[in-house]
Order: structure tokens, then C-alpha cells, then sequence
């Protein structure tokens, strides 16, 4: 059977965005697109070769994006409308000239695409929300575009709500999310997944959510996630914008739906290996010789942590903790800049490690620099619980195999994540209890928690129950909430 046509996906260039939109692109292929993943060619390692070699996928590599062009090849990008204080966000910060090198290379090869012989226009482009920048290169060549958000929906409902800041807005929300919103007044709202955005002076209360300018001009909205998971937070977005939205998680590796309740998952069938100082093997064999649900495994992901003061405390809780554990630290862990080849230069500051603590603990911890296999690590029987900063895509890999979360978010959407977990979903703990985001967190309140989550039967058993969102095969079509007309499936928004 031909193909339907084409379809554009253009990710942001941390793992925690790339990861969904290698996946969105397999699940848009299971509808007969061909798919066009547009990268920087620093994450050409990034790819496996399984989405390479897939027959409706191409992947698309922009080279230079560190150099500039030669004079004879720069192009002029459209003029980029500022936002209400004066500026355009990414491509007047810090990283502008990643960005302006970026958007140089779509710009020539759209313009290459749809002027040449035989070739038909892309249908669309699915556009990550922390991407907005490059929608004015793709209406330039009359491609509409939707907005994908690789974070949930509930960060998004809940910057909504706080904005508004009224009793009628918070409709619809979950009691205790809408409580929170009210207690709460006076917290700054980050927007979807702001990890590495250069901030500016924070006002007093609610800002308007950035992602309402984001997904301006947009003919719809893409959410990883799912009704099951988060179902009233998906409704009030809904109802607050007048577009439609498509629920495409969640969007994890295939092997998350073929496998079993009880079979191991191993990352190297699905990612790319990295750097480490462990193998996959040696991960495994250490697991084994642990009991069941015994293990506490500690991770931030690859884009921020705690501050280098915490990460101390942090050392000094696993080591003062009864329970065995897994601690993962990234190059760079505590300094408070994008991690090394994010932009692709690969250079930063030394972080944090502990030095001297694998001595100290022998057998009762494995501290893993660099990659560690974590679908393998929260899919095996000795892991009892997950210490996690709350990425969306860690908590859903988390509630997929029915692990626990002691939740230490660092920035945006992973305080809303956070709550979403400990008071909605109920399925872990804050490893604070107080509201302010700034607050230090320290030895005591490390142990505590970790000691509360691994012997709270109660969270172990709803981890457990939610896992059966993940216990079928995903949807064969995508759910749609206020679609613009009365059809089912992704022509929705690919018609445009």
C-alpha cells in the first residue's frame, strides 16, 4: 500500500524529547505516513538503527548547526514576532545561534523539498512545543503545524488554572490538585519541560503559561499521554483552547507493550548505547543479588539534578540508608547549565561524585557515571523504588512496571508531575512536604523518605494497579478531544 504522505517531526535536542519523538514517528508510520525526523547531526548517535532502517522513516541530519555557513549559502529566516516583554525566547537567548544555524538547514531543505520535481509537500510538521521557534520556516513553505508536548497534560492544565487564578477556572480539576493551586498562589508557572531555558526576573504570581503563546497558530495539539493516566487534566485543557487535542502516549519503546508483567526489559534492543562505567550485564548481575523490592534507584536523567550542596546530602543518605541501591550520576551533575552535547559541544564543568563512597558502602550500592539501562532497572524484581526528579518520561517508564516514586522534582513541569504522583495518582511520596520549589533538601529528609516509600504498602499496591495501563497493546487509534470535525484517527490534524 502507498503511503498516505508526509509528515515533519521536529524534536528538542535533550533525550527526554527525542526519546517521544522517535516513537511518535514509529506510531505515525502504523497509520501509513512516511515520517521525516529532523535532527542536529550531533544526535546522529542517538538513533538507533532500528528507527533508521525503518522503511516509512528518514531521519533527516542538520549539519553545522555549530559553524556558521558559508556567505553564499546564509539564509535569511522569517522575522520572528516578539512576545509581550520585547523578546523571542530561544532565538534571542543564550543558545540563538544553535538555534539560527538550526533553523538555516530546515529552511534549505524545505526549500529543496517542496520546489523539487516529483516531490509532494509535506501534509504537516509536529513541532515540540520548545521548537515554537521554527514555526514561521515551516508556514513559510505553507506547512501547517501541530504542537507536541513530550511532558503530560497535567503540567498544562495546572499553569493554566494557577493563571487564572479563579475558583470557576479550577472546574474540572481533581480536589486536591485544585487545593494545591490555592495554596499556591504566588508559584511562577515554568511551562512545559523549561529545563534548560534561560530565565529572566520572575514577577510575583502566576505568569501566563508559556505554551498558550507556543502553541499559537498551531491546527492542533499533541500530548504524550493518555485518558487512563490523566484524563481530567486532558479534559480542562480541552476546554480552555479552542483546538484540538490528540492523546498519543504513552510513548514508550515497544518492548514496554510486547513484554510481561514479570519479563525484564533490556534498554540496548531499544536505545543507544552510551558511555558508562557499567555494562547492561554487570547491571543485571548486581541486581540479582539483591532480594525482591529491596533496591532504591536513584536517578535526575540527563538534563538537570540537585545543586553539588544536595548531591552531598544525597551521598550521605544512600550511605546512612538501609537499603541497597542504584545511583546514577551524569557528567556535569550539580552545575546549573545544559549538559555536555546537548548543543552539541560537549564541553562543561566537572560535577559532582562522590568520591570515595563506593569503598566505604562495597556491595550494598553500584554508583553508575554516565548511561545506566533504566527500563532494565525498574523492570527487575529487586527494584522496590524510584527516586526521581519526575521527567515525564521516567514517570511513565515508573508506573509502566509499577515502581514507586519518592518525587524530587528540580524545575517546570516536574512539580506538577510530582503531585501528580503523590497526590492524585497516589503512587509515591514528595521527598518534601512543603510548597516553596527552592527549598534545600537535605540528609534527614533524604532517609526519611526513602525509608517511607520503600515500607508504604499502600503506594507499592497502587504502583502495582496502575501498571495495567501499560498491561495491553496500545491503541491502534489516536483519542481526540473537541476534534475539528467529526472524523477518528490522525487525518484530523494531518488534513489540517
Amino acid at each position: 500500500m502507498e503511503a498516505i504522505g508526509d509528515i515533519l517531526v521536529l524534536p528538542f535536542y535533550g533525550q527526554g524529547h527525542l526519546f517521544p519523538c522517535m516513537e511518535l514517528c514509529k506510531k505515525l508510520t502504523c497509520f501509513n505516513f512516511k515520517v521525516t525526523l529532523i535532527i542536529p547531526s550531533h544526535l546522529s548517535s542517538s538513533i538507533p538503527p532500528h528507527v533508521r532502517h525503518h522503511s516509512l522513516i528518514q531521519v533527516v541530519e542538520i549539519s553545522g548547526t555549530s559553524t556558521p555557513p558559508p556567505p553564499h549559502k546564509a539564509i535569511e529566516l522569517p522575522a520572528l514576532p516578539p512576545n509581550e516583554k520585547g523578546g523571542h525566547g530561544f532565538m534571542h537567548g543564550p543558545f540563538s545561534h544553535d538555534h539560527q544555524q538550526l533553523g538555516q538547514g530546515i529552511d534549505t531543505f524545505l526549500l529543496k523539498r517542496c520546489n523539487g520535481a516529483g516531490r509532494a509537500r509535506p501534509i504537516c510538521a509536529a513541532v515540540d512545543v520548545m521548537m515554537s521557534w521554527s514555526k514561521e520556516i515551516f508556514l513559510k513553505y505553507e506547512i501547517p503545524f501541530v504542537s507536541f508536548f513530550t511532558c503530560g497534560a497535567c503540567a498544562a492544565a495546572m499553569e493554566f488554572a494557577a493563571w487564572k487564578n479563579h475558583a470557576d477556572e479550577m472546574k474540572g480539576l481533581p480536589e486536591s490538585m485544585a487545593l494545591d493551586i490555592k495554596r499556591n498562589r504566588h508559584h511562577p508557572g515554568g511551562g512545559p519541560n523549561r529545563q534548560n531555558e534561560p530565565s529572566g526576573g520572575v514577577e510575583d504570581g502566576p505568569q501566563k503559561p508559556r505554551w498558550l503563546d507556543e502553541v499559537e497558530g498551531s491546527i492542533a495539539l499533541l500530548i504524550n499521554t493518555c485518558h487512563d493516566l490523566e484524563g481530567p487534566f486532558i479534559d480542562y485543557v480541552a476546554n480552555q483552547i479552542e483546538k484540538p487535542i490528540w492523546c498519543v502516549g504513552p510513548l514508550l519503546p515497544e518492548t514496554y507493550w510486547k513484554s510481561t508483567s514479570s519479563s525484564i526489559l533490556h534498554d540496548h534492543e531499544v536505545r543507544s548505547n552510551r558511555q558508562s562505567n557499567f555494562t547492561e550485564e554487570e547491571v543485571m548481575q548486581w541486581l540479582n543479588s539483591k532480594s525482591q523490592g529491596s533496591v532504591i534507584y536513584v536517578s535526575f536523567g540527563s538534563e538537570v539534578g540537585p545543586s553539588l550542596v544536595e548531591y552531598a546530602q544525597l551521598a550521605d543518605a544512600l550511605e546512612a540508608s538501609n537499603h541497597p541501591f542504584i545511583w546514577v550520576i551524569q557528567a556535569g551533575s550539580g552545575r546549573h547549565c545544559p549538559p555536555p552535547g546537548l548543543f552539541g559541544d560537549g564541553q562543561q564543568e566537572e560535577g559532582y561524585y562522590p568520591h570515595g563512597l563506593d569503598e566505604r558502602i562495597g556491595n550494598k550500592g553500584l554508583i553508575i557515571k554516565g548511561w545506566a539501562p533504566q527500563l532494565l532497572i525498574l523492570s527487575h524484581p529487586s527494584t522496590g523504588g524510584f527516586l526521581s526528579h519526575c521527567g515525564w518520561n521516567s514517570t511513565m517508564e515508573a508506573i509502566g512496571r509499577g515502581i514507586p516514586i519518592l518525587a524530587w522534582p528540580i524545575r517546570g513541569d516536574q512539580f506538577h508531575d510530582a503531585k501528580l504522583v503523590a497526590n492524585y495518582l497516589k503512587m509515591g511520596h514528595m521527598i518534601l512536604l512543603g510548597d516553596e520549589p527552592g527549598e534545600m533538601v537535605k540528609k534527614d529528609d533524604i532517609v526519611q523518605g526513602i525509608d517511607k516509600m520503600m515500607k508504604d504498602e499502600g503506594v507499592h499496591k497502587q504502583a502495582m494497579a496502575l501498571r495495567s495501563i501499560f498491561q495491553s497493546e496500545p491503541p491502534t487509534a489516536l483519542r481526540a478531544h473537541h476534534a475539528m470535525d467529526g472524523d477518528t484517527g490522525i487525518a484530523v490534524f494531518a488534513r489540517g
